[in-house]
């Protein structure tokens, strides 16, 4: 099985997880400023496979709607 095409891209408020970069453009908040969040050892929203860093994204909707500043 090879990558999915185009025609099954999913749309970044559909999708699971996201990148960090998919994060950073679907949240409004910097790459580095994600990463610094999701390097916390209490971090609800990261989902690491292997060393590959990915935003769970119901979850960092969460978290926004809790946090009053980052």
């Amino acid at each position: 099985m090879g990558k999915p095409s185009k025609d099954y891209a999913v749309p970044l408020w559909e999708k699971a997880n996201l990148t960090v970069y998919e994060a950073a453009a679907y949240s409004g908040i910097g790459a580095d400023k994600l990463r610094e969040l999701s390097d916390r050892e209490d971090c609800e929203f990261v989902l690491w496979n292997g060393t590959k860093r990915l935003i769970k994204r119901k979850k960092l909707d969460e978290f926004l709607e809790r946090a009053y500043s980052i």
